[in-house]
């Protein structure tokens, strides 16, 4: 049911000197990562995460995190290149915050907005204000949102290094289509009402995407105790829980969500239920292992991610008997998927660029690169921190620097080498878009139009006078092709989705290979074999 409503849209960035307030609402965590020896000294990038989950009497939450990146050598591109990128990248967040905003947001044109979100005559949530718009039109999407915060928080766990008992409906999205894109006008003007879409036992899937985000989110945060199991013992398991039973009255598409879901509740927890859950056939089966998706991983299909997740505990921790036959499979499956991005197998189209065409030719191709430029360097990691050469593609055995030249291949046509010869990065380069389908960035700060009068704007072949830096844009056609045009969102609109996979892949490229943290993730699993006893006392006669 939520993927069906949301696949009609086709559609941070410093806190470095937080205020007390916002230390008590933003939690920060530095980590500091090892950089090659020909830089000069660390260079600190503060980024933000945030995600927003609605209970029943919780609206919305937000996170942050502060994290330090680190550069790594490539041949085809100057070495601080994708530490740039990064850097770029991440201030697209701040363009997209809802609500009252903090003193520290550092976007000129930006303010406060839509503060009166949920309130109206008959409202079971008034206050629905805060979390961060998905794309240009102003649009809160808990399902993207939640994605969007699990990449985040993914990346920085591999690299860096008021609720209820029970949910009975949930908020899954803020604002109608129909209405954002007739209406254009900036959100600080936004002044109708914004009703929310609620979903009572149709929607397992964005109840374990929520799950998702919360438990990848307390592993980033497990240093600060009491946040960690707040945000473990005050949504994870309900949330869970409402997805299972939610499973009966909804159909199968579900099945990778709640496979994704316990995964990182499993990570998060240690509780071993999950992994029983997760590595039974009965949930693995259904999860869409032979769909012609396989090896798409996106905010609606989260079967690979999920498969490389528990590749990471078979590679790492070896479990055994009696979940090794199905990571056996995950393991076999996710191999296959790396086998399918290779140009080799054509299993997926390429433009003449080499762009690999994930969406099968749809529209906005970006974001699905970047989500796989993402899986296959973190897979080639894993590979190389377990002392594995390569892996295997039927009778051929490929090294893991093939996975790292797809991930860069991928990047790099994002980053402007492409036949455009177009950065489709927002301020990143000397050629990126500027007619991006934004309505704050379209229209001239403290220029209040009517819905309609707003057109103009939309409609104006001038460039934005207000520059989104960082945003990703939706991207090419099929053919290379790219008309920087504001009125075609299929080109021009850039999404938290598409910003998140793109952050999660320049961290993973932006370092050295021996940068992966092996162990911080499963720091909340127990033993999974009996600790030895100790040794017997010295013999004396």
């Amino acid at each position: 049911m939520i993927r069906e409503l949301e696949m009609q849209e086709m559609d941070w960035t410093a806190l470095a000197n937080p205020s007390e307030e916002m230390q008590r609402s933003w939690l920060l965590q530095s980590t500091t990562l090892k950089m090659k020896t020909y830089v000069q000294k660390k260079k600190t990038y503060a980024w933000t995460l945030a995600f927003i989950g609605v209970l029943v009497v919780i609206a919305f939450t937000m996170m942050t995190i502060r994290a330090l990146t680190h550069l790594d050598h490539y041949q085809q591109q100057p070495p601080e290149t994708y530490s740039i990128a990064l850097h770029t990248g991440l201030k697209f967040f701040n363009s997209q915050r809802s609500g009252r905003l903090p003193e520290e947001n550092n976007v000129t044109w930006r303010g406060d907005s839509c503060i009166q979100d949920g309130k109206y005559p008959g409202s079971s949530y008034p206050h629905l204000s805060g979390g961060y718009y998905d794309g240009g039109n102003a649009i809160k999407s808990n399902f993207k949102m939640s994605f969007a915060m699990t990449m985040l928080s993914w990346s920085v766990i591999e690299y860096h290094s008021n609720s209820a008992d029970t949910i009975h409906d949930m908020v899954f999205q803020v604002g109608h289509e129909g209405t954002e894109r007739y209406c254009w006008i900036r959100p600080e003007d936004i002044d109708y009402q914004r009703h929310a879409d609620i979903c009572f036992s149709e929607c397992p899937d964005l109840a374990a995407e929520m799950a998702a985000a919360l438990a990848s989110a307390s592993i980033v945060f497990s240093k600060n105790v009491a946040y960690s199991q707040k945000l473990i013992h005050h949504g994870l398991k309900i949330l869970y829980k409402y997805a299972e039973s939610s499973m009966n009255t909804h159909t199968s598409s579900s099945w990778d969500e709640l496979l994704w879901g316990g995964v990182w509740l499993y990570y998060a927890t240690g509780d071993v239920s999950f992994l029983d859950r997760v590595t039974t056939l009965a949930l693995a089966d259904p999860s869409g292992v032979f769909s012609r998706d396989s090896g798409v991983f996106s905010w609606n299909t989260k079967l690979a991610g999920a498969q490389l997740l528990l590749t990471r505990l078979r590679l790492f921790l070896s479990p055994g008997y009696p979940s090794e036959e199905v990571l056996r499979k995950f393991y076999n499956q996710i191999g296959n998927v790396m086998c399918s991005y290779l140009p080799s197998f054509n299993k997926f189209n390429r433009t003449k660029g080499g762009l690999i065409q994930l969406n099968h030719g749809d529209p906005q191709p970006l974001q699905y690169a970047a989500n796989a430029a993402f899986l296959a360097a973190l897979y080639s990691d894993y590979l190389d921190a377990s002392d594995t050469p390569g892996w295997s593609c039927g009778p051929n055995f490929y090294l893991t620097y093939v996975l790292r030249d797809f991930s860069r291949s991928q990047i790099d046509y994002i980053l402007g080498k492409n036949p455009q010869n177009m950065s489709y990065v927002v301020g990143f380069g000397e050629r990126y878009p500027k007619r991006v389908h934004h309505r704050g960035a379209s229209i001239p700060k403290n220029r209040k139009e009517s819905c309609k009068g707003g057109w103009k704007w939309r409609e104006s072949s001038k460039e934005n006078p207000n520059v989104i830096e960082g945003a990703m844009v939706a991207g090419p056609d099929g053919h290379d092709g790219f008309h920087d045009v504001r009125t075609n969102s299929n080109y021009t609109e850039p999404t938290l989705t598409g910003n998140a996979g793109l952050i999660a892949a320049l961290v993973a490229l932006s370092g050295q290979k021996d940068n992966l943290d092996k162990n911080g993730i499963f720091s909340a699993i127990p033993p999974l074999f009996p600790v030895a006893p100790p040794p017997p006392a010295p013999w004396t006669p």
